[in-house]
């Protein structure tokens, strides 16, 4: 049976103690440290490697340690936002309205059942975007411009002074709703599925991150890699990721997701694994990945720090 929505997020300590966040993994932070990233596309031009899963258990995750969090569903299949049990006839406005300027962030915005994680809901209509975009002014910063709004004035609606950290989950594809993900955003995370191919097209998605990065977004860069449904008995996913982490250096996450069974039944219950059943390896696997994500932005908000003269 399905665990109650938000008991994760009351009662961590339910997790087994091996993957439970430490309390020195919350967000309690000294406000006089600059802050590392905080806006994030879960992005990779491949279907069905865990995009969206990862999304929206990273996000419980780090709901339930404290942070403010903003699940920007950006595909328009809208898998995200079914998984957090949002409603079809309750996704306008929401992420087209909002890229296109047609409504302000409050209104796009639904509170899922997770304590401190919002939605922005995706709805077929994004689909259209992409044709849309095209003839509009500042076409590849519509996103950038709407998360902006009312920052330098202080504004309530900022997104970095109102979110403390911002998932954007990105279609399949390296259209211009994904181009308007990388500009907007600080960093790239990359779920990676342990299988031969999706390893081979992963290089079109980090030649794109660089043209990015040279052209419209210098702080933009790869904060991860993370690698998905891997199965330990299997010889091709061993091998998949003993490349990955040859090629990709400590940008590959220790933690690794397995295959799960619950992971896959969660959403038909619109909920993450981590509410669904948190006990399984799949919601392990993703509390570990959040520990392992709170680390390493730390770390990168750390090595931002100037030295004393």
């Amino acid at each position: 049976m399905p665990s109650a929505a938000g008991t994760l997020a009351l009662n961590i300590s339910e997790v087994p103690p091996t993957v439970t966040l430490s309390s020195s993994e919350s967000t309690t932070t000294d406000p006089s440290t600059p802050p590392g990233p905080q806006i994030f596309a879960i992005a990779n031009q491949k279907g069905g490697v865990g995009k969206t899963t990862t999304a929206i258990n990273l996000a419980t995750a780090l709901a339930a340690v404290g942070e403010k969090v903003l699940l920007i569903d950006l595909d328009p299949q809208g898998n995200a936002s079914t998984s957090l049990g949002i409603a079809r006839n309750d996704r306008a406005p929401g992420a087209y309205e909002f890229i296109l300027g047609l409504s302000p962030m409050a209104e796009c915005i639904r509170a899922s059942a997770i304590p401190g994680l919002s939605v922005m809901p995706a709805s077929v209509s994004l689909a259209g975007a992409e044709i849309e975009l095209i003839d509009m002014e500042r076409r590849e910063h519509r996103l950038f411009d709407a998360l902006a709004a009312g920052e330098e004035s202080g504004g309530e609606h900022a997104a970095r002074a109102q979110w403390t950290t911002i998932l954007l989950d990105c279609p399949p594809s390296l259209g211009l709703v994904t181009l308007n993900a990388f500009v907007a955003v600080d960093a790239v995370l990359v779920p990676l599925q342990a299988e031969f191919l999706a390893l081979e097209g992963i290089g079109a998605l980090v030649n794109t991150v660089e043209r990015i990065k040279k052209r419209l977004n210098p702080k933009l860069h790869i904060a991860g890699v993370v690698l998905t449904m891997v199965d330990r008995r299997n010889v091709l996913s061993q091998q998949v990721e003993a490349d990955a982490r040859q090629h990709f250096g400590e940008l590959v996450f220790g933690t690794t997701i397995p295959r799960n069974v619950r992971i896959a039944e969660a959403p038909s219950h619109g909920l993450p694994v981590l509410i669904y059943d948190n006990a399984c390896a799949g919601s392990q696997a993703y509390i570990l990945l959040a520990s392992e994500f709170i680390r390493r932005r730390r770390n990168a908000s750390a090595q931002q720090v100037p030295s004393p003269p």
